[in-house]
């Protein structure tokens, strides 16, 4: 069983980026779902189990986003924009 454990996390990694939107909104669905209390207790601890999932991705996807975005504002890089508005013009 470890080695399924370590896979997962091996192709965790290696998976495409979510769709962050998407995931927010299957997230707020759950979430919904859960609230209106309509589910059975099995139902809600999948329901709780994708949430968590659905939760780490997207801390995830905003944590690498920040990274990019401080990469890009750091002091010292300068962007070569003037191709992209010289594109638009």
């Amino acid at each position: 069983m470890a080695e399924s454990a370590n896979e997962g996390t091996a192709s965790s990694a290696q998976r495409e980026p979510i769709d962050f939107e998407a995931a927010l909104a299957e997230l707020e669905e759950l979430v919904g779902r859960m609230e209106a209390g309509s589910l059975s207790l099995e139902e809600s601890l999948r329901a709780f189990e994708r949430g968590i999932k659905l939760t780490r991705e997207c801390q995830s996807a905003l944590r690498s986003a920040e990274l990019r975005i401080k990469a890009l504002t750091q002091e010292g890089v300068e962007l070569d924009l003037s191709s992209k508005d010289q594109e638009d013009a």
